[in-house]
């Protein structure tokens, strides 16, 4: 599973990458995120939540078939 997390994440666009680690591994608000890549906190809100749900898909496609 976290093979496939890593071979997920790394084929999100940079923003995305960034974004996703930002958030989970250090721990930034999106406020604080927004404020390091110079967008808005509903901008870093959206981008958020499509690496989330394009990780999700992506995970479902990849168990749904075993």
């Amino acid at each position: 599973l976290l093979d496939n997390i890593v071979e997920i994440i790394s084929g999100l666009s940079e923003q995305e990458r960034l974004v996703i680690a930002l958030y989970y591994y250090e721990e930034l608000t999106l406020k604080e995120i927004g404020l390091v890549i110079k967008v808005s906190e509903s901008r870093i809100s959206q981008i958020h939540t499509t690496a989330i749900l394009k990780i999700r898909a992506r995970l479902r496609s990849l168990y749904s078939k075993t």
